[in-house]
């Protein structure tokens, strides 16, 4: 089976699945004398643990992590390292109804027709049981890139209720099973999703994941654009259905002076007065755009000169007034912080920018046989 594997300079794959024996992922491209051992990982595993609620899959597991190699002496060797999880709670016989039978909105039939053979006990290589291999790849990703740059995820809708984001609070996040940063919505949602388990149904849900003190300039221009390849790397989370990159689709809605991310010099660096584009622009890190209308308006707006210190208005130097793109539905399931490390480099620049990615998913599947 190909298309296991994730990166270039920073390489991973995932092996195992849903109801093995085990589950784990080897990584490839760390560099050497990287101080790491297994606690750094198991913290971020402990973060996705199931079963730490009623609203997520009941499946018991400790996801103890152990290293096999690449690491000597409590630092990285620059030769892969392979991460191991047991599966210890397993309950295959919840399966075997379904052993002739194909699941909607699961991988059955497509894994069925593609190979012959299917792993029906929890969705074998399908399940999102693999996401855990993910997490244990991104804790090592978090050491290469260091403290300063900081990755924060926060679901901020289910269903058709959003939370409010005047009142959004990080700190809210550890606060609540949902990792909701509006502490009154996720008292709603408590009481929704409880309807929603009695009907024998699921909900969808968006998550909103944030990226600062992120190095300008990172990404390649055209086919291996850094949004291109975030985008790339959610799209692979199982029920993953759509990606926003800034104001995403909303943009669609903004006149190109309102969408365009003007810039002003302060203290001596380039600021820019709104993120809409996300971060990036032309796929490299420093303010971007997502199928957005052409910001060269026909109308004089504000220019940051490269060299000087004040913003001049300027009259357009395109003639497209808009741009179209195409939007999935989607569903992800909230608790799993992002995980990817993308093949870019920095060529120059030390400005930091902020990535605003929003991705949607269906909040778990209420029928019993649908641990992971």
């Amino acid at each position: 089976m190909a298309g296991n594997s994730f990166g270039a300079l920073f390489r991973f794959t995932t092996w195992g699945e849903s109801h093995g024996p085990a589950i784990g992922v080897v990584v490839d491209g760390v560099p050497p004398r990287l101080p790491l051992a297994e606690p750094d990982i198991q913290h971020w595993l402990d973060k996705r643990r199931p079963g730490q609620s009623r609203y997520t899959t009941q499946r018991r597991e400790r996801d103890l992590v152990r290293i096999l190699s690449g690491v000597f002496d409590g630092m990285t060797t620059g030769t892969p390292i392979q991460l191991m999880i047991e599966n210890t709670d397993q309950r295959s016989r919840d399966y075997r109804n379904i052993a002739d039978r194909f699941r909607p909105g699961h991988a059955d039939y497509t894994y069925w027709k593609k190979y012959g053979i299917r792993d029906y006990r929890g969705g074998g290589r399908a399940s999102a049981r693999e996401t855990a291999s993910r997490v244990a790849a991104g804790a090592i990703a978090r050491k290469i890139l260091g403290p300063e740059v900081t990755i924060r995820g926060a679901l901020v809708q289910i269903g058709p209720h959003a939370i409010d984001r005047g009142a959004w609070d990080w700190q809210a996040t550890a606060e609540n099973p949902f990792w909701c940063p509006d502490a009154a919505a996720a008292l709603r949602w408590a009481g929704y999703l409880d309807g929603v388990r009695k009907a024998g149904s699921s909900a969808g849900a968006v998550i909103e994941i944030i990226a600062s003190g992120v190095s300008a300039g990172l990404g390649e221009p055209v086919y291996d654009k850094l949004d291109g390849d975030i985008a790339r790397a959610l799209m692979t989370i199982n029920a993953v259905k759509g990606v926003e990159v800034g104001a995403g689709f909303a943009a669609v809605s903004l006149s190109g002076e309102e969408n365009g991310d003007e810039m002003r010099m302060k203290d001596g660096r380039v600021t820019f007065l709104s993120n809409n584009a996300g971060g990036i622009l032309g796929g490299i890190c420093g303010q971007a755009d997502q199928f957005d209308p052409t910001s060269d308006a026909h109308r004089r707006c504000r220019r940051q000169r490269g060299r000087d210190r004040d913003a001049r208005p300027s009259r357009p130097l395109c003639r497209h007034p808009c741009r179209a793109g195409r939007r999935g539905d989607g569903r992800m399931r909230p608790r799993r912080p992002p995980a990817a490390l993308p093949r870019h480099r920095q060529q120059c620049l030390n400005d930091h920018q902020r990535v605003v990615l929003r991705a949607s998913e269906p909040c778990g599947n209420p029928a019993p046989m649908a641990s992971f």
